[in-house]
């Protein structure tokens, strides 16, 4: 088969959990996760292997909903024991970096069209033309009191309003015409008025007069991350994402997924090729598979069940503390993210998988496949997914920072590379020209 752009993602939080819950106990080192430098070294690292993007994932209250507490996360470090906000982070990896895309997530329930507009068009211009939005609807009821809500809206009235929100973004990043900026030193003239417009949104959610007060940006708006997983979350993705980042516990899911987001596509009357869908996988890597495989026990001896059944809890928006460890997973009756409970109660293939064994797999991953071997063993792994037609690309979710990333830019890529699966450099100067290879 003809060799395709295997299209490449660094998966972060700003905080010590990504999907791996022993990401902070790393033996070897500590993990500095309240210093910029430690984030910006990933960033370098990453741009030093060809990677399209890296994105930061992002939660807008503690985790309390196991036990009706935030004991259990905050004793054992859940992955939302600390979040700090991801855009200034990118703002200083901007200019640390040339060519690496910069992702960060906000919620449009908990923010405003013309505020996450300005934020992005900041980002894009100082970045020249590396922004990506990963578009949230926030999930569970901890971050409704957070901004003064009691109660958490509905799973499918948080799409319509996101549905509404960005098209009220969009219409202020068009604002100003491509041209509108003149800077004509000269006569004295700063920019055209003719060119710069009022958006005069009046909606059920919001209204917003516009322009935005920022120039048109490089890119002109953001990359448009999503991951919906649900119905209303694909059906949402499929019209307006350029990437959805998709976290499917193995390939048949993989695949299934991937077909439903071309059915979704095609019903939106977009293209095929409209976005890019990026697979999460985890990899654990040494110089032979029995090593490899020592690595990974010792990354899942330092995970608690207890911590991945409070991001779990979170995940769901529902106490899981109520229910037996024996029982099945089934008896999760659930608010919040409907696709990743789907993908849990998958692995078992049709036997019973119980709340104690669903807080091992939260715990060590979050449900991120992982793929463990020689770098050889990897590479050989994607470029199959790959060419399966089962991802566009995938998302690296490391085990341990920097170390995952650094181990497979390393020893994976230059493997790729040799494929002409991964770029040997950047041709593009904006993310959406990478994206587009």
């Amino acid at each position: 088969m003809p060799n395709k752009t295997m299209h490449l993602c660094g998966f972060m939080n700003a905080g010590p959990v990504v999907h791996s819950h022993a990401l902070w106990r790393n033996p070897r080192h500590e993990t500095p996760f309240l210093s910029l430098r430690h984030y910006v070294e990933i960033a370098q690292i990453l741009e030093r292997g060809r990677f399209d993007l890296m994105f930061f994932a992002d939660r807008l209250a503690i985790a309390d909903r196991y036990g009706d507490s935030h004991v259990v996360g905050i004793r054992h470090g859940d992955q939302d024991a600390t979040r700090l906000d991801p855009l200034p982070i990118l703002g200083a990896a901007s200019a640390m970096t040339h060519h690496i895309g910069l992702g960060a997530t906000r919620s449009t329930t908990y923010a405003s069209p013309y505020g996450v507009a300005r934020e992005f068009a900041t980002l894009d211009h100082i970045s020249s033309g590396r922004a990506a939005w990963n578009v949230v609807t926030s999930m569970n009821d901890g971050e409704a009191l957070n901004f003064g809500n009691v109660q958490h809206l509905g799973h499918d009235e948080r799409y319509d309003r996101a549905d509404e929100f960005m098209d009220v973004a969009f219409k202020l990043w068009d604002s100003w015409e491509p041209d509108a900026l003149v800077l004509d030193r000269e006569r004295g003239i700063y920019a055209d008025p003719a060119k710069v417009h009022h958006i005069n949104h009046e909606g059920a959610w919001f209204r917003s007069r516009g322009p935005l007060n920022i120039p048109r940006s490089p890119q002109g708006r953001p990359v448009i991350i999503q991951a919906g997983s649900s119905g209303r979350g694909k059906a949402f993705a499929a019209r307006w994402s350029e990437v959805i980042f998709a976290l499917q516990p193995n390939v048949e899911r993989m695949r299934v997924f991937k077909a439903d987001v071309a059915a979704s596509l095609a019903a939106q009357g977009r293209p095929p090729n409209a976005t890019k869908v990026m697979m999460a996988v985890m990899p654990f890597i040494a110089q032979s598979r029995a090593e490899a495989e020592d690595l990974r026990d010792l990354h899942d001896s330092l995970v608690d069940p207890l911590v991945g059944l409070s991001t779990l809890a979170g995940h769901a928006n529902a106490d899981l503390s109520t229910l037996p460890l024996d029982a099945n997973v089934e008896s999760i009756q659930a608010s919040g993210s409907q696709g990743n409970l789907a993908a849990l109660k998958s692995i078992a293939a049709g036997e019973p998988i119980t709340i104690g064994d669903a807080g091992r797999i939260y715990g060590r991953g979050v449900m991120c496949p992982r793929l463990v071997g020689t770098a050889q063993d990897i590479a050989d792994e994607l470029a199959d997914i790959l060419h399966s037609g089962a991802a566009d690309g995938f998302v690296i979710s490391p085990a341990f920072l920097p170390d995952t990333f650094a181990d497979f830019v390393d020893q994976v890529v230059p493997l790729l590379q040799a494929r002409g699966l991964v770029r040997r450099d950047y041709a593009g100067a904006t993310l959406r020209d990478h994206l587009a290879e």
